[in-house]
């Protein structure tokens, strides 16, 4: 009697339409089973093509363009098992992808073009710290619709693909050695001569800096109230950051010490006063804010 029960149950048509429970049942199981089909399925295929070398990024971008494939794929024999008509929907889907393609699709598909070829070329790759459109940071991953990139105070940035393959990519960390450059501005009244030679052994006596290039100080301008000289030093990419940091107060303490001088910019104001507040005027304390005072 209970198996008959059941039978009945399992085979009762669900009101409204021609489907049994038997089938629900089925094509439930199917579209689990489904699922985790695909994910074993990209789990191996990114194993297997991890072993042919190629770039993480371009693992990446194929393994994600490869499960959405599949979950479509899944979709569609889901509906199948439960009786829907699978052809007359792809047909009404590709029609439905037409139209959407005419009123604007395109930067959809451009994307997904742009995501290929940034994948295949590799202007950029995983962990690269690059400016993209005019932002900068680490990448993080390229997919098929965008990239991400992560600032340097943990920002993450998502950039479409078409606006990071169709704009200027600086690559910041694919070269191994960078030239770090401090720009540094002595008086006048200083020994021009002096000063580039303490420029030079400050370069020389930090061990991060290469020596071949050789570290170089140029004299870039001659502006208002400083002659402008440029420190040029040589690094690995790993090493440039504290390169910088390094010279730019290392030449700090270097020219306070051996007594160049760092001008500051200074205003002069002329005041025209009366007798009355002549004396008090003068007897302004200015110095410390680089502002004199004329009768």
């Amino acid at each position: 009697m209970d198996d008959v029960i059941s039978s009945g149950i399992i085979e009762h048509v669900i009101p409204y339409t021609d489907i049994t429970v038997s089938r629900v049942i089925f094509s439930l199981a199917l579209l689990v089973a489904g699922l985790v089909l695909v994910k074993l399925l990209v789990r191996i295929f990114r194993r297997g093509i991890e072993k042919t070398k190629l770039p993480a990024l371009t693992t990446q971008f194929l393994g994600h363009f490869l499960k959405i494939i599949l979950y479509v794929v899944v979709v569609l024999i889901f509906l199948k098992s439960l009786g829907f008509d699978v052809d007359s929907y792809v047909v009404g889907l590709s029609a439905v992808i037409g139209l959407v393609l005419g009123l604007g699709m395109q930067d959809t598909f451009t994307n997904i073009a742009a995501g290929v070829w940034v994948a295949a070329i590799r202007p950029v790759d995983t962990g690269e710290m690059v400016t993209v459109n005019g932002q900068t940071g680490k990448v993080k991953s390229v997919g098929i619709m965008s990239t991400e990139l992560l600032t340097p105070d943990n920002q993450l940035i998502t950039i479409p693909n078409k606006l990071v393959w169709g704009s200027s990519i600086v690559n910041m960390t694919r070269m191994p050695t960078r030239r770090a450059s401090v720009d540094v501005g002595i008086s006048y009244n200083s020994d021009l001569e002096k000063a580039v030679k303490i420029a030079l052994d400050l370069m020389k006596g930090y061990p991060p800096v290469l020596q071949d290039p050789e570290p170089s100080v140029v004299t870039t301008e001659l502006a208002n109230s400083s002659v402008n000289l440029q420190l040029r030093a040589w690094a690995k990419t790993g090493d440039l950051m504290a390169v910088k940091n390094y010279l730019t107060a290392g030449i700090f303490e270097a020219y306070r010490r051996e007594g160049i001088e760092i001008p500051f910019p200074q205003m002069d104001i002329y005041i025209k006063e009366s007798k009355e507040t002549r004396k008090e005027i003068m007897e302004i304390q200015t110095a410390n804010s680089g502002i004199r005072a004329y009768e």
